[in-house]
């Protein structure tokens, strides 16, 4: 059993900690902080009146590495998981370093002043985190995270090599509103608007943002229009499985969604440029963000599904020739929201984030430096996936994807 602090109070925090206190058995003593100690408060009172646990709760700015030095060293965590802002990875880093502790993280690090999500930041911590003897997972939320254990998963009980790969990501859910993001909206609207970017031929190829569209027909969602995207996995990914040829990120949005974004981006919302208004300087985008919906606020309002997956094309491992592999988990909105009070996009990524700390904790996952998810024995973790509210299914399909 393991102490742990969890740094974040939104929706993903929420689940990761509401999963973390149903498995007392591998998280003995739970704390979590933010830079909003009563958000922290409000999960803390939901975590114990589902599960009679009870959770410490503190108040940190993330971005202030002393202070978060103090406050680790207070604690005394084996792990320390960082679900708060990309823009907080490098500082926690450099907490955990100081005070010689793991770290696991759900998404890269992205600067406040580009739109710019690689992992090549964190990457150079390599040396500091082996020469600690210290351990650090980075991505274990859904995508990042899941996909690319469902993509090694795939590479090592059916495909000998895997030539191309398109992850899915679809949200078949209806909140009501007539325009939310179903996470932190500063991001998501950073990474929908940001140029495209897919692995071909040896080398990224970028296109314009939201140019390619093709309609996907989702088990138990339906068609949807599905848009090519850049993820953050797919740089992963082009490292841990060098003979991929392609790797493609698609995701689905409603017409209401682009048409929002569309007149939002042309009247210069979605700028993360800094304009003066009435003598002090704002940041367009994080205004929106301040005024949209929050994504931990829909749960009980998001009907549908999520269906989230890969495909992959490759050489059979039983050298029955090239195949194709189809691996996917759905999970239900209205299901989430009755086990956790989240909706399913922050129940997809706060249970990866609870395995990938169960498996950093038991020394399931255990190594010295900076580790993506491509790097570890996929199997323990599909199997918690499977026992945690994250069933998933495979299938082989007639040949590669025609898109």
């Amino acid at each position: 059993m393991a102490k742990v602090l969890v740094i974040g109070a939104g929706g993903v925090s929420s689940v990761c900690v509401h999963k973390m206190a149903m498995n007392a058995g591998i998280f003995s003593d739970i704390h979590l902080a933010s830079r909003t100690k009563s958000k922290c408060d409000a999960i803390a009172a939901s975590v114990q009146e589902r599960t009679g646990v009870e959770i410490s709760t503190y108040e940190i700015d993330a971005e202030e590495v002393p202070a978060m030095v103090n406050l680790i060293r207070k604690i005394g965590p084996k792990l320390v998981v960082n679900l708060a802002l990309p823009y907080q990875d490098l500082p926690i880093m450099d907490a955990c370093l100081e005070a010689g502790v793991d770290y696991l993280d759900t998404a890269n690090y992205e600067p406040k002043d580009e739109a710019k999500f690689e992992y090549h930041w964190q990457w150079a911590y390599q040396d500091r985190f082996k020469d600690a003897g210290l351990t650090a997972l980075l991505g274990s939320g859904f995508d990042p995270g899941v996909t690319s254990v469902f993509t090694m998963w795939l590479k090592k009980h059916k495909l000998k090599t895997i030539r191309q790969l398109d992850i899915l990501d679809c949200n078949g859910g209806d909140h009501g509103q007539a325009f939310a993001t179903n996470f932190n909206p500063e991001i998501n609207i950073r990474e929908v608007t940001a140029p495209a970017r897919h692995w071909e031929g040896g080398e990224f190829v970028e296109t314009p943002a939201m140019g390619k569209k093709v309609e996907f027909d989702f088990e138990e969602v339906g068609p949807k229009n599905m848009y090519m995207m850049y993820h953050e996995e797919l740089e992963s990914l082009a490292k841990f499985v060098p003979e991929l040829e392609r790797a493609r990120f698609w995701m689905t949005f409603g017409d209401e969604y682009i048409k929002h974004l569309t007149v939002l981006q042309n009247v210069g919302m979605t700028s993360i440029e800094p304009v003066k208004y009435q003598g002090r300087e704002i940041i367009p985008l994080q205004f929106l963000a301040a005024v949209l919906p929050k994504p931990e606020t829909l749960g009980e309002t998001t009907k549908g599904k999520t269906n989230i997956g890969v495909i992959a094309t490759g050489e059979a491992l039983d050298g029955s020739g090239e195949k194709t592999f189809y691996i996917n988990n759905i999970c239900s909105h209205e299901a989430a929201y009755e086990e956790t009070g989240n909706q399913a996009v922050s129940y997809t990524t706060g249970v990866p984030a609870m395995i990938g700390s169960a498996m950093m904790v038991q020394g399931i996952w255990d190594g010295d430096g900076v580790f993506n998810m491509e790097q570890f024995d996929p199997d323990p973790f599909m199997e918690m996936l499977n026992q945690h509210g994250l069933p998933w299914n495979v299938k082989e399909l007639d040949g590669p994807v025609g898109f």
